[in-house]
């Protein structure tokens, strides 16, 4: 899982320092308005509860939050479909893509550009991602063995240390009982979400793929329409330096 898990660390590392905050509340609104299809009270819909939570971690306003449930109700807003691409990036890594858009015959040309132009290529449907199993992922404050103890004793199914956090992976249909199970003892929260974790891993060992790969991805997350990636790739922290 250590493609999923760098990629992840990657992005969390970036967007500390990322200044387009308004493409991460655009992103964070489509994924909210989503989420509201199932239900507008948070309270019994898990998955609006994770997009708020996400939302308000990355302090996204209040206001926003609330407009973006809103859409639910809005006859007049432009509907959100949910759609994902498939790929291939330099080094023959695997790429996976979920969008979140109001025009198709906008984002799909504007995903396979970002590939082409940074040295990758769209795939067919289906070519990709039988390479990627679904799972609930939550990152947690802290490590060890009596940490990792609990997150069993929630039902995670596995767990790996990353410096001073922990991932949990779970089953899709156990995040929420290992998430709140997670809370009630006592153990930080600190994201939690749905995700694809790749089944093998392609190891990077040269700065210059290294390079082309950052490339793909950055394109590809800085779309409005794109609300994930997910890709299998394992890159050096001193590849990642160059």
């Amino acid at each position: 899982m250590s493609g999923h898990s760098k990629w992840e660390t990657i992005k969390r590392q970036k967007g500390a320092n990322d200044a387009k905050r308004g493409v991460m509340f655009t992103k964070m609104g489509n994924a909210i308005a989503l989420a509201a299809r199932g239900g507008t009270d948070p309270g019994m819909n898990f998955s609006l509860r994770l997009a708020i939570d996400r939302a308000k971690a990355a302090n996204m306003p209040m206001s926003n939050i609330e407009r973006a449930i809103q859409r639910v109700a809005d006859k007049s807003a432009a509907q959100l479909q949910e759609i994902m691409y498939e790929g291939y990036g330099p080094g023959g890594v695997a790429i996976l893509v979920e969008c979140a858009t109001d025009n198709l015959n906008r984002t799909y040309p504007e995903v396979k550009l970002a590939f082409s132009k940074h040295g990758g290529s769209i795939a067919e449907k289906g070519a990709v991602a039988f390479q990627f199993d679904r799972k609930g992922m939550i990152r947690v404050g802290g490590n060890g063995d009596d940490l990792m103890m609990k997150a069993l004793d929630a039902g995670a199914d596995d767990i790996s240390e990353e410096g001073a956090e922990s991932v949990i992976f779970t089953d899709p249909k156990e995040l929420a009982k290992v998430r709140d199970g997670l809370k009630d003892a006592n153990i930080e929260i600190l994201e939690a979400q749905l995700t694809f974790v790749p089944n093998n891993t392609i190891h990077v060992a040269d700065a210059v793929t290294a390079g082309k790969i950052m490339r793909v991805m950055d394109a590809l997350d800085n779309l409005d329409d794109v609300s994930a990636t997910h890709t299998n790739f394992d890159i050096s922290e001193e590849l990642l330096a160059v």
